[in-house]
């Protein structure tokens, strides 16, 4: 029960708006969940009372199914909860514990781009996020995300140039207005 709350925490904290530590730490579904199901079983078979051999070999082979799935699922989770490669961070000039951020989070070759602010500082880091920009998705290619006046931010994608503005006390964007090109 505490890795699902744990990963529930994770959940909500990927939400716009939540704590990047917090997402960071427990937004791990397969980790925390399998983490879960092992101590479950674990403490099925502790408790567990073999009549038969056949009860016993049963058992075994289950466990050893598990070990075999859970191990490269496990691994495989590792490999790929990066979340994604940076490619751009650049701090609001006139508020320095504004930064926006471009993160290429494709799991394939054509790049999708994540446009997020963060806010804060230390453990109380939030994140905004602004829009993904992806090729077929109908907004046309990303160029760029950039801070253009004060508490102003511009992405250039395509046809359409979108302008958001972010409150200089809470961090929170705005609704987008989009621009024809």
């Amino acid at each position: 029960m505490v890795a699902l709350l744990a990963y529930l925490l994770g959940v909500q904290a990927a939400r716009s708006g939540g704590l990047v530590v917090v997402e960071r730490w427990f937004d791990r579904p397969v980790l925390l969940i399998g983490a879960g199901v092992v101590l479950i079983v674990v403490s099925v078979v502790v408790e567990f009372r073999f009549r038969t051999r056949w009860s016993q070999i049963g058992c075994a082979v289950a466990l050893v199914a598990l070990v075999a799935v859970g191990v490269p699922t496990a691994l495989l989770a590792i490999a790929f909860s990066e979340g994604g490669r940076a490619v751009d961070r650049k701090a609001d000039p006139s508020h320095p514990d504004h930064v926006l951020t471009v993160t290429d989070v494709a799991f394939s070759i054509d790049p999708v781009y994540r446009v997020e602010v963060l806010t804060g500082s230390g453990w109380s880091v939030r994140h905004w996020e602004l829009g993904v920009w992806a090729e077929r998705d109908g907004r046309g290619s990303f160029k760029s995300a950039d801070w253009t006046g004060p508490n102003q931010i511009t992405v250039t994608a395509g046809e359409r140039t979108t302008v958001f503005t972010v409150d200089p006390l809470s961090g929170r964007p705005s609704d987008p207005t989009a621009v024809p090109r």
